[in-house]
């Protein structure tokens, strides 16, 4: 009984320190995304042109997933040789940092050029903090994991990505029901990155009295750890870290556009309002966190490789009703298609939790995992908001939907040529 009650409060700790660095992570992105999607074009970038000005900040938008394999290089470094527990502390401070600085950036009109330039840095080092941020959780998660729930406790920091966003939302929704639209777009947008100084702080207190994990302990009884992680990475292990990002990119293609980019597509070219819109995308999120919990049991059961083809599989059939269902002109199957999207990309995104640690050695576990999925997030994620509206201005919906396909292909074929055992 002893036993059970010490290390009942441990597991938790874990968890939630896996789950509140995510949830961090997706609510600052995802405020960014949304505050693209909604005032940075006329505030940071303004043209006579509207589809001008979106397309500048979802370029903006972009400069995050340039730094995170960056960050990924650097943080992954100091994962592998110094331990998992410090680094993800300075992870956290440094996304939420950033993220916590753009609310107080003056707009093109006070300050010129120096406006978007300023944006863009802080971009960066939300992307730069984020590098270490997503791997760190999952190894955290995994390697505290007893035998046969590997996956469920991968899925953890998956699940961060629904209740970040959901924060992110919620908040962007109730500041459109209770601001007039000239004060939302003057003062009321910088709220939500005020806001994230409480997220860190949180899981600054959870992250500072975790203990380093079990096998990361153990490498320090096999020898000194790799003297430069990445090169030991890209001589031994590529083929997994290219597998890896492979298959990482239809995750990120399938979030991006069925929030920042049907966000800006659904407010603007189909003239919903920006809080039924919101509202709608609430709803759809929790069917991605259904979609996270369903596919770490199966993970658990088959394997996270199984789950992830499936997913892919059928993220290609999404693709294909698109066009047909976001452009319907009927808001409950534009809501019908987000659901279907989100719940999907659960299958392509909770198993990532336990698939990418097992494709790495503990010794540059930490490097491995953080550069699959930072390098997959800027073909999947960082290129798509910008690619789809692009494709969409000039091709129809139709084409973003064939964008997604491929991705969603590129990334089965990544799953499928790496038959590594799961994490040992």
């Amino acid at each position: 009984m002893g036993t059970t009650t010490t290390a009942a409060p441990s597991t938790r700790r874990v968890l939630g320190a896996s789950l509140v660095g995510t949830a961090v992570e997706f609510y600052d992105f995802y405020i960014y995304a949304t505050a693209a999607s909604l005032v940075f074009g006329p505030l940071f970038f303004p043209s006579d042109n509207p589809s001008a000005q979106l397309l500048s900040a979802y370029a903006s938008f972009a400069v995050a997933f340039i730094a995170r394999p960056i960050g990924a290089l650097v943080f992954g470094h100091y994962g592998d040789r110094i331990g998992r527990k410090s680094t993800l502390v300075a992870s956290l401070l440094l996304m939420g940092g950033s993220t916590f600085l753009i609310a107080f950036l003056p707009s093109y009109a006070m300050i010129g050029w120096l406006a978007p330039v300023l944006l863009c840095l802080l971009r960066f080092g939300q992307g730069f903090g984020l590098g270490g941020e997503w791997g760190g959780a999952a190894l955290l998660a995994v390697e505290n994991a007893p035998p046969g729930w590997r996956a469920r406790y991968g899925m953890f920091p998956q699940l961060g990505a629904p209740v970040g966003f959901i924060a992110a939302n919620g908040l962007f929704l109730l500041l459109g029901l209770w601001l007039p639209e000239a004060e939302f777009r003057e003062w009321g947008w910088r709220l939500p990155f005020l806001a994230s100084a409480l997220l860190v702080g949180v899981g600054l207190w959870v992250r500072l009295k975790l203990t380093e994990t079990p096998a990361f302990v153990a490498l320090a009884t096999q020898g000194p750890p790799p003297a430069v992680p990445i090169a030991e990475l890209l001589r031994l292990h590529w083929r997994a870290t290219l597998g890896g990002m492979l298959g990482v990119i239809v995750c990120f293609a399938l979030f991006y556009l069925s929030t920042a980019f049907a966000l800006g597509y659904g407010t603007t070219k189909l003239g919903y309002a920006r809080e039924t819109f919101l509202g709608v995308q609430l709803v759809a999120i929790l069917f991605l966190a259904l979609g996270i919990l369903l596919s770490g049991w199966l993970s658990d059961r088959f394997s996270p490789r199984t789950v992830l083809a499936a997913g892919c599989i059928a993220a290609i059939g999404v693709g294909g009703l698109l066009a047909p269902l976001l452009g319907s002109g009927s808001l409950l199957l534009v809501g019908v298609f987000l659901s279907l999207a989100l719940f999907v990309m659960g299958f392509v995104y909770g198993p990532l939790g336990a698939w990418l640690p097992g494709l790495f050695p503990a010794r540059v576990r930490y490097t491995g995992a953080s550069m699959a999925f930072n390098m997959g997030g800027i073909l999947g994620g960082g290129l798509a908001p910008v690619l789809a509206a692009a494709l969409a201005e000039r091709g129809g919906l139709g084409w973003v939907g064939a964008y997604l396909a491929a991705a969603a292909a590129a990334s089965l074929i990544g799953v499928l040529v790496l038959k590594r055992p799961a994490l040992a």
